[in-house]
């Protein structure tokens, strides 16, 4: 009988107010635990004098150990992993089956430390370099260039690289890597649910307004979130009457409730919503939700909404056009969004939730938890989980 595996996964960028990284590691790590391994997840947390140098906690996902983490200026307290010694030190010490690492900034090294200690190690790519570089303002050709040398010494450190969409895979692909996997991210589809929707919740969110859109969104350059203030200036422009709801927090926050303020735009900014039953009672509340991010390679918010009945118009630039399929629509400028806000709503509102629902229950989490171990060949259901190695 196989025996189950310690699969031990690295991420950055994983705060209490984190988004879709957040999510996900979390119902891996459930899903991992159901079949019978024992994930462990490393993340980089406060520094703060008096805090402890290392921190590790039992959860639902597993256990967290939680290492002294460096704050990334301009990201609103993102933290990341920067000394190297400290987590070779913890991945000795654990001496795990299988490496899991979701980042491509100061983790890369861990590919590398896998070979050494012959650790079949995964690269789970949550991000399209390529696409990321661009919005950060980099021109096409040198994004490209900058991108395909990273990819290629990524593809190389690592047994394989998973992706979660062709359009992720894609940048990959071109360089002729032959490691790459694809393996989709997926939704609680029985919290997100269209029967969440309650007239008297709508109704205390649009105070008065015909038309209720949500953004859930991280407020930061890189998601692009002042498109939904266009998007919903546009719209009013048309005498569409519309108002909307920002679920989100971010570095952005304080410059777009000065420029809603200023354009007299009826927005109700939330900051980060950490009830998920919250987020989801919200999004089967709104008739349309925008994803105006350009570098998403899966959109786990936007899936989420299409769960609850919800169509979604997404950047036209990113994975999310062919993920939401006919239940939503794509964009790229602001009165682009609201153009396909509105035909969105010309559409019988029985048809367009009932086909958000539908093409949201293809992507479960049963699925996901599968392919990503299928992604590091374990078993889908261990006898019993070990603890040989040594625990900080």
């Amino acid at each position: 009988m196989s025996r189950p595996l310690r699969i031990v996964r690295l991420a950055n960028f994983v705060t209490p107010v984190s988004g879709g990284l957040r999510t996900a590691l979390q119902h891996l790590g459930e899903g991992y635990l159901a079949a019978g391994h024992e994930p462990v997840l490393v993340i980089p947390g406060d520094m703060s004098p008096g805090c402890p140098a290392i921190r590790a906690e039992t959860t639902a996902q597993g256990r967290v150990i939680t290492l002294p983490g460096t704050v990334v200026p301009g990201t609103g307290g993102y933290q990341v992993l920067a000394r190297r010694r400290p987590v070779e030190t913890l991945l000795d010490a654990l001496a795990p089956d299988r490496l899991e690492v979701s980042d491509r900034t100061t983790l890369r090294w861990t590919g590398e430390w896998a070979r050494k200690n012959r650790v079949p190690a995964v690269m789970v790519s949550h991000e399209s370099a390529d696409a990321v570089l661009r919005t950060w303002g980099v021109p096409s050709a040198a994004a490209r260039s900058a991108a395909d040398r990273l990819n290629r010494r990524t593809a190389h450190a690592y047994s394989r690289v998973v992706c979660t969409t062709p359009w992720a895979a894609a940048e990959f692909e071109r360089l002729g890597a032959r490691n790459v996997v694809r393996a989709p991210l997926g939704v609680d589809l029985d919290r997100f649910r269209p029967a969440l929707r309650d007239g008297a919740l709508r109704a205390r969110y649009a105070d008065g307004a015909a038309v209720l859109l949500v953004m859930c969104s991280r407020l930061s350059a890189e998601k692009r979130p002042g498109r939904a203030l266009e998007a919903l200036a546009e719209l009013r422009r048309r005498g569409v009457g519309a108002a909307l709801v920002v679920a989100g927090e971010g570095p952005l926050r304080g410059r777009m409730e000065a420029r809603a303020r200023a354009a007299g735009l009826p927005v109700t900014f939330l900051g980060h919503v950490a009830d998920r039953d919250r987020l989801a009672a919200l999004h089967a509340c709104a008739d349309v939700v925008l994803a105006p991010g350009p570098a998403e390679t899966f959109g786990l918010a936007a899936i989420e909404a299409l769960a609850c009945g919800t169509p979604v118009v997404a950047s036209a630039l990113s994975a999310l056009p062919d993920l939401i399929g006919p239940a939503g629509a794509c964009a790229t400028d602001g009165r682009a969004f609201a153009a396909a806000v509105q035909r969105l709503l010309a559409r019988p509102e029985s048809a367009r939730r009932a086909a958000a629902r539908l093409r949201a229950e293809r992507y479960g989490w049963p699925a996901a938890v599968s392919a990503f171990l299928a992604a590091h060949d374990a078993p889908l259901g261990a006898p019993h989980v070990h603890t040989a190695a040594a625990t900080p």
